[in-house]
């Protein structure tokens, strides 16, 4: 897609967010059952061992959560973990920075497809976003939606909010949804900061009904995930998984 007419799709959606756009905070009702299916369980610490992952993998199993999050080299080892359960199996692409090039996340992506994926979490450019190249952004979350949408997988694109202005995160969205992702995520958990109850409104109210939200970052207990959620969130990433659980019973 042209840089040009990219640029003006993203001039016309910040237009309409400056018109329409209002923030109001509000709060989800659920039962612990209808939380636990908001929830990818996470694990991406540099020190995770195989057996942290299958713990994980069970207490995502014990606690029908919606799926596991883990780094790309246990893909293989939660997926067989996670072969008799409804558990999802999703990993990250370009983690956590972003700055890889197209060809070893299209590569990152095949492989881990390959080793068992459901669902794929790719950081974008953020460097590139920043000086408004576009087109290199579409040219990257296409890339990989394309794989991702021949393997019948989904595409989240996290777009690390807290380095990025409002201008900058309609751009982020706008681009995900034109280049066929399936969500919008907010963080990877390891930046300067994570969700923000604004930002996910912001995010859902761009989305529309063609792609979905998921919050993440800083996500530890009941209310804040209850909050993201009555916010647009329609999936929480969070390594307290177990807490939110314990604290909606």
């Amino acid at each position: 897609m042209r840089i040009s007419e990219l640029e003006k799709i993203i001039k016309n959606e910040t237009r309409r967010v400056e018109k329409e756009f209002t923030f109001e905070e509000k709060q989800a009702n659920l039962k612990p059952h209808e939380v636990a299916k908001y929830i990818d369980h996470t694990l991406l610490k540099a020190t995770s061992t195989p057996l942290d992952i299958e713990t994980l993998c069970k207490e995502a199993k014990d606690n029908n959560f919606y799926a596991v999050c883990i780094n790309p080299t246990y893909v293989s080892l939660s997926k067989e973990i996670l072969t008799d359960s409804e558990v999802k199996v999703a990993t990250v692409i370009g983690f956590p920075l972003g700055a890889n090039t197209i060809q070893t996340k299209v590569y990152e992506t095949e492989n881990s497809i390959k080793d068992g994926a459901d669902e794929l979490d790719m950081v974008l450019n953020i460097g590139r976003l920043k000086v408004q190249q576009y087109d290199y952004i579409y040219e990257e979350i296409h890339a990989i939606s394309s794989l991702t949408k021949d393997a019948k997988k989904l595409l989240k694109v996290i777009i690390e909010t807290c380095y990025l202005s409002k201008e900058e995160k309609i751009a982020a969205v706008v681009i995900s949804k034109l280049a066929g992702a399936d969500f919008v995520k907010t963080s990877t958990g390891f930046g300067s900061g994570g969700a923000e109850l604004e930002d996910v409104a912001l995010m859902n109210f761009l989305a529309g009904n063609e792609m979905k939200v998921k919050a993440s970052g800083g996500i530890r207990d009941l209310e804040t995930a209850l909050k993201m959620i009555g916010c647009g969130a329609d999936r929480i990433g969070t390594s307290s998984g177990l807490k939110i659980i314990q604290e909606s019973k």
